[in-house]
């Protein structure tokens, strides 16, 4: 499967490449996101439960970065493992590009399904992948939006991540990329 795009995310390029190095940030951004952690300097291990048609699963998986070129691009290589609902494995190359006060996000992510998720069928999985790296760039942007301002002059608390977060933890954990983004962020 092959997932390409791009987003025109509402934040300078800094903020956005300390955004997709916070775990923190990360797994706010991905539905079902249980934990998301670092476990070295271009590496992390996530845990997410994801529903893909009739079949649901927690993967755990693994991340690392590569072809690091800060604040520009990198590539995420990813895998997981969801027990007998299989497995995914691939990477995803992210490019950022500063667009006066914005940032154009492009992705390009590779990634194979195995077991039960690949029983599924690819039109419900790309489908899916779709709506996750939606899903996880709604949430993602509403993170990085200037908060406004409120009529007593304090600043306003950001948007919410809209619901469902991205279960793109797949490339992105995404990614984005996760699924993302898986990520997805990738995929």
């Amino acid at each position: 499967m092959e997932l390409t795009g791009e987003r025109l995310i509402p934040a300078p390029r800094d903020a956005v490449w300390a955004a997709l190095n916070d775990p923190e940030a990360l797994k706010a951004s991905i539905t079902g996101c249980e934990s998301l952690e670092r476990s070295g300097d271009d590496a992390f291990t996530a845990l997410v439960a994801v529903r893909v048609g009739p079949v649901s699963a927690r993967f755990k998986g693994n991340l690392k970065m590569t072809n690091i070129q800060p604040p520009t691009s990198y590539t995420i290589n990813f895998d997981g493992q969801g027990g007998v609902a299989g497995f995914g494995k691939g990477s995803a190359d992210v490019t950022l590009e500063e667009e006066g006060t914005q940032t154009r996000l492009k992705y390009a992510a590779r990634a194979q399904v195995g077991g039960k998720m690949a029983q599924i069928g690819s039109r419900l999985i790309d489908a899916t992948a779709g709506k996750m790296t939606a899903d996880f760039f709604d949430a993602f942007e509403a993170r990085l939006r200037p908060a406004e301002v409120a009529a007593d002059g304090a600043a306003a608390p950001p948007p919410a991540p809209a619901a469902g977060g991205s279960k793109l933890v797949w490339w992105i954990v995404g990614a984005a990329v996760l699924f993302a983004a898986w990520y997805f962020l990738s995929q």
